[in-house]
């Protein structure tokens, strides 16, 4: 009998650092991006990071929705780049509220930080 918990599945909506307008340095962003993917897979969580920008490249809602909808999520991490910017931010909760409404939804501090977010409301396997 396998007694092994299911992986839990995450989704992590947040800025493209390298699509962002303005003056700028992204790399800073972007490496903590890498940080938090890199625990995500060290502790065995599977997650999947959903990346746009905003330099007019994506359609927000229809990039959105289209991760959420994707599968079903345990949990749904926003980052702060979205919560920084307050009609972005309210999209994004609603449309996590209509396509994920049994995922938890989680808040990292930085990108770094992401999993620490994530840990709050899934199990960590092991």
């Amino acid at each position: 009998m396998d007694t092994t918990a299911p992986t839990p599945r995450v989704l992590v909506i947040g800025l493209d650092p390298y699509r962002v307008p303005g003056p700028w340095d992204p790399k800073p962003v972007a490496d903590g991006i890498e940080v938090g993917r890199a625990r995500f897979v060290e502790h065995g969580v599977a997650a999947v990071f959903c990346l746009f920008g905003l330099d007019g490249s994506d359609d927000v809602e229809a990039v959105v929705t289209t991760a959420l909808c994707a599968q079903p999520w345990e949990c749904v991490v926003i980052g702060g780049g979205v919560r920084n910017q307050p009609e972005l931010f309210e999209l994004v909760v609603n449309l996590v509220r209509r396509h994920a409404p049994d995922a938890a939804i989680a808040f990292n501090a930085t990108p770094s930080e992401t999993f620490d977010a994530a840990a709050r409301w899934v199990e960590v396997p092991g």
